[in-house]
């Protein structure tokens, strides 16, 4: 450990409310979080003691609601510091906090609200309030709904604006002698199918987890997070909230996915949590515009991807040593630092989890420079069962497990794992739970892995996304998706084929591409007809041919179905976490299927 951390351990800090004590008497005057301020057009700076003024007056109201130890509360807020002050006060009362994500769908937040059996609801406005209340009915027992941002509409007895409900009065903290193993939250799993599950996890869940991976890599007083993903994804929440916390590092709200590229550039973050599909749409949009550029360019652009992928592996000590690394320092100063600057120039740390990170990405970045881990885990494990270190960092695996979990392969190759970070297990759904956790108390995953000698984990399919084509070939298609949806042409991508002959695919088209492509093929981009047009079929199809060729056999695309309209969470296509609902999607495309299979 470097011996300028600042670290909190989990024994140390008891609860996760006793981690912000502990915090806060260590150092008060240190900023904890930055905030864009839509009237200065500035970022500003909020300190641990000004944190803790916030909490305790969250605190105040909170203790006016009637509510008992235990009691489920929930908020429904985009990243920002009211969410950690709702948070750390709840907890603060021995309150259970049930975070919801801020796209989700009215009937599924009003499921999570009744099956919590939730007495308090934080929103971000009064418009989730109009669209939530048609959802709700006399099984809901909420006492208590606060609107963060107040406007012109009039609220009836139960709702009430956050200005009007915070006390005035500066307040003080309240002391909770909690136990670390007692329930701090419910999370709720967005199952692609079926209802959503809660997954029960403790203080000492999430506060071994973040302990456990600071083990792996240092972070630093000095250190700057940038938090987007959703601090209701157990990743950013343990790993982006509680692990700056505990390493008494800072973080910056950005503002949201559509101003992420500036946000990163003006907060210069020196560490970047994010899941796979951001690194994908930079790796896009960098081949995009190589693709205008000259061809010096381009070959000065794969030299340093090239040369800085071999040299990555020199240092980690898989390669020997190359004349061509001597151009490296050059390459970089031309290509790697112009990319590296548009993360803000800072960027020394970068980790990627939730899902598989496409290599073609890992090889680009790690080429460029950037210290980039693949990370693994499960809201049902805190989330992070393993995760990389810089300098055993294998891109292909999702790194070694953590410090104080075990894991091993079980029937099926299914990976399963052990740890003081696995689940309470699942609220009110005792079979669910039975069904993950074994009797030895080994967390069965439903991912499928190896495990080398050196300890690395390989993710090598999903044992319920398995496709089985009529001649028994069994067909993992995630990674031919993920691959597909690397080339800019596809937005979305589903291949299909179960118990058939052969294997299809359900393409979203990006649409900021289709009107060149229709120019390309002439054909009327405004015209549905033509995404049935047996040139643009065939074009697609040749397409795939030369992305999958490095796949075996069994990966041919035979027959695709194009088509304009996303996957999304409002059409119910998407779970809030962005992973496709696979049947819901084949039930939407049934007839594209049958036509697909028809002959």
């Amino acid at each position: 450990m470097n011996k300028d951390t600042d670290y909190i351990s989990a024994e140390q800090a008891g609860t996760l409310y006793g981690l912000f004590r502990e915090r806060l008497s260590r150092s008060p005057d240190q900023i904890a979080y930055q905030s864009y301020s839509p009237e200065t057009k500035d970022w500003v700076g909020t300190t641990w003691h000004e944190v803790g003024q916030h909490v305790a007056r969250w605190q105040a109201a909170l203790a006016n609601e009637d509510l008992q130890p235990g009691d489920r509360v929930a908020l429904n807020l985009r990243n920002c510091r009211d969410w950690v002050f709702f948070d750390q006060a709840a907890m603060g009362l021995g309150l259970v906090v049930v975070p919801l994500y801020p796209d989700d769908r009215p009937d599924n937040v009003a499921y999570i609200l009744q099956d919590a059996d939730v007495k308090c609801l934080l929103l971000h406005n009064t418009n989730q309030w109009k669209r939530l209340q048609p959802s709700l009915n006399d099984n809901h027992r909420l006492s208590r709904v606060i609107i963060q941002n107040r406007d012109d509409d009039t609220l009836d007895g139960t709702a009430v604006y956050l200005q009007d409900w915070l006390s005035t009065e500066p307040g003080t903290l309240r002391d909770w002698d909690a136990d670390p193993h007692q329930l701090a939250s419910i999370i709720y799993t967005s199952g692609t199918t079926g209802r959503p599950k809660g997954v029960m996890l403790s203080h000492h869940n999430m506060l071994s987890v973040a302990a456990g991976s600071l083990q792996y890599f240092d972070i630093l007083p000095d250190d700057l997070f940038l938090s987007f993903l959703p601090l209701s994804h157990t990743l950013e929440r343990t790993a982006g909230y509680y692990l700056p916390i505990m390493a008494g590092a800072s973080v910056a709200y950005s503002r949201g996915i559509p101003q992420l590229a500036d946000d990163i550039r003006l907060v210069r973050p020196t560490i970047l949590i994010a899941v796979p599909r951001i690194f994908e749409r930079i790796y896009t949009r960098l081949q995009a515009q190589l693709a205008d550029k000259g061809m010096l360019s381009r070959l000065l652009f794969k030299a340093n991807v090239n040369i800085g992928w071999a040299h990555f592996h020199y240092r980690q000590g898989r390669q020997r040593w190359r004349p061509g690394f001597l151009l490296l320092p050059l390459l970089n100063k031309l290509v790697a630092a112009k990319v590296l600057q548009r993360m803000g120039g800072r960027l020394r740390l970068a980790v990627s989890g939730g899902a598989p990170l496409p290599e073609q990405a890992s090889r680009l970045f790690i080429g460029l420079g950037l210290n980039l881990l693949q990370g693994y885990g499960l809201t049902e494990t805190s989330p992070v069962i393993s995760v990389n270190e810089p300098d055993n960092n294998v891109p292909a695996s999702v790194g070694r497990a953590i410090p104080g979990v075990a894991v091993k392969v079980g029937d099926n190759d299914e990976l399963l794992a052990r740890g003081p970070g696995n689940m309470l297990g699942y609220w009110n759904n005792h079979k669910a739970t039975a069904q993950s956790i074994d009797a030895e108390g080994w967390l069965h995953t439903g991912d499928q892995a190896r495990i080398d000698d050196s300890g690395h984990i390989f993710i090598t399919g999903r044992i319920k996304d398995i496709l089985v084509l009529s001649n028994g070939e069994k067909v993992p298609p995630a990674d031919i998706e993920n691959t597909i949806q690397s080339d800019e042409t596809f937005e979305q991508a589903m291949v299909i084929g179960e118990g058939e002959s052969y294997l299809s695919a359900l393409l979203v088209l990006n649409s900021d591409k289709w009107f060149s492509l229709a120019r390309e093929l002439e054909l009327d981009a405004m015209d549905n007809a033509s995404l049935n047009n047996k040139k643009l079929q065939q074009y697609v199809i040749q397409k795939l041919r030369g992305l999958l060729h490095d796949f075996p056999a069994y990966a041919k695309i035979r027959r695709v179905s194009l088509t304009l309209e996303p996957w999304t969470i409002d059409n119910g296509l998407l779970t809030p976490t962005m992973k496709v609902k696979r049947p819901k999607v084949l039930e939407h495309h049934k007839d594209d299927i049958r036509k697909m299979y028809q002959s």
